[in-house]
């Protein structure tokens, strides 16, 4: 069998049997490219000349063959349109392919899940003066393979803003660009092996991936002041979120702090300061990082996926330097890496001062939202409370007496998506009955309602029972004195 390409017009890869005749071999490989949907309904094919000339055969054979395959109806030729493929009737029975659930699945209305900034704050105007200026300004050598460990203009520009802003003690090449914080922490893995150590409550894919990956996970009790430190026992690593930690929303104590660092000098271990939402601060100055006070002991990972965007998929790793050959080392067998361009483009926002004037207005805009769920959870639920520090893109609904699945059920139906916190435990039992409400993620037009409608459920005014107060909302207003119920 003779392969052959026709380009004229179409790229087209033939295979012409011409032990059946020159004739009968491309009726039949024109035939077997539109059976097989490489020859789509509507592509127009070369002309005879240009075809005959392309495969080195007479026009007047192929002329026979468009008319042959016409007459079938697997061709149409009009003049002046030339000849296309025929459209095609649908099956009448198809293949089923198993649908792929999203690991983010959207909201039918109202959502509230934890660990999304706003998209619709997303700096579009910003991001594409910035890739203008990258595309016209880039030398053509840094579009081939780069440095695995992020491109060296992010890198310096991280270093100076993570100083700056952070607190962190670190160099452009001890910087490691990731594709997402999910990465940096599989990298980490890789490199450090042993035991790991994870708070408990986190989220829940962190642990399971370390397992998947070999370490021995343990998981580490979190009370009102962060992490136990008195819990670690031979822990390699362990995982923390100082600055606010997830989802209790507390901060690591300064004793603590000193405790944990003083536990890894004494044991040679690794500390992964996890600073996923450390810039949002709201009743005062972000606290420094970990890293910052023992740079040889902690590797500090951020992300732009609470800041900007998850889509972007760009975290990073300040890493202790002794650690870098090692970090590095997994790098080479690991094709994660972040696109180039995406990489120039974060590191001229930080340059010219965008992503500090774009946090400034995310902060303004997410402590009114934090200030506006305190105020109506005191107005509407006065036996639940918001715990955790004024910071970040969540709070911890406690909501005591609560029925957590039901509850979840009854918001699932009125279009809000949230958490319960059981979800974060590795024990539900551990958990205390509440919710995670991720106040950041609605759109701006879509918060009140959303906070309006989680409300009303958790009061009872759904018309089922409220789960903090074990009676009907409705009858609660009812009883009391002058009170009268506010039409909705």
């Amino acid at each position: 069998m003779a392969e052959q390409w026709a380009r004229s017009g179409l790229d087209l890869h033939l295979g012409i049997d011409r032990a059946r005749g020159l004739r009968a071999g491309l009726e039949e490989a024109l035939r077997s490219a539109v059976r097989d949907g490489r020859l789509a309904p509507g592509d127009r094919l070369p002309s005879s000349r240009a075809l005959a000339q392309e495969l080195g055969v007479a026009r007047g054979t192929v002329t026979q063959v468009y008319e042959q395959l016409t007459a079938e109806g697997y061709l149409t030729s009009r003049a002046r349109s030339g000849v296309r493929i025929a459209p095609r009737p649908r099956p009448e029975t198809t293949v089923s392919v198993p649908a792929v659930s999203p690991c983010w699945p959207p909201a039918d209305r109202f959502d509230l899940r934890s660990g999304l900034p706003d998209l619709s704050m997303f700096p579009r105007r910003e991001w594409l003066a910035a890739t203008r200026h990258v595309l016209g300004s880039m030398p053509n050598t840094d579009l081939g393979y780069g440095d695995p460990a992020g491109d060296p203009t992010l890198r310096t520009a991280l270093a100076d803003y993570l100083g700056r802003s952070r607190g962190l003690r670190t160099s452009p090449e001890q910087i490691i660009v990731c594709a997402g914080y999910t990465h940096a922490l599989r990298i980490i893995c890789q490199a450090v092996r042993g035991t790991i150590g994870f708070e408990d409550p986190t989220r829940q894919d962190y642990p399971a991936m370390a397992e998947r990956l070999g370490l021995t996970v343990t998981r580490l009790p979190v009370d009102e002041d962060g992490l136990v430190v008195d819990a670690l026992t031979g822990e390699n690593a362990v995982v923390v979120t100082p600055a606010h930690q997830f989802p209790l929303g507390v901060t690591l104590s300064p004793q603590r702090r000193r405790d944990l660092l003083a536990w890894a000098c004494r044991t040679d271990a690794v500390i992964v300061e996890d600073d996923y939402d450390g810039e949002f601060r709201y009743d005062r100055q972000p606290v420094g990082a970990l890293q910052g006070l023992a740079p040889e002991r902690v590797i500090y990972a951020g992300t732009v996926s609470k800041t900007i965007a998850p889509a972007l998929r760009i975290a990073w790793l300040a890493v202790p330097g002794h650690l870098v050959p090692a970090l590095r080392a997994v790098l080479r067998y690991d094709e994660a890496y972040v696109n180039v361009i995406d990489q120039q483009v974060l590191a001229h926002l930080i340059g010219r001062g965008d992503l500090d004037r774009h946090l400034r207005r995310c902060r303004v805009r997410y402590r009114q939202r934090r200030d506006r769920l305190g105020r109506v959870v005191a107005e509407r639920l006065p036996h639940a409370r918001l715990s955790g520090i004024s910071a970040g893109l969540h709070a911890m609904m406690h909501l005591p007496g609560a029925a957590e699945p039901e509850l979840l059920g009854r918001l699932a139906a009125r279009g809000v998506v949230t958490e319960g916190i059981s979800l974060f435990y590795r024990d539900a039992r551990d958990a205390p009955p509440g919710l995670v409400i991720g106040y950041a993620t609605p759109p701006q037009h879509a918060f009140e309602p959303a906070i309006a409608a989680l409300m009303a459920v958790c009061a009872g005014d759904d018309g089922a029972e409220s789960p903090v107060s074990g009676r009907r909302r409705g009858a609660e207003r009812s009883a009391r004195p002058g009170v009268r119920r506010r039409p909705r």
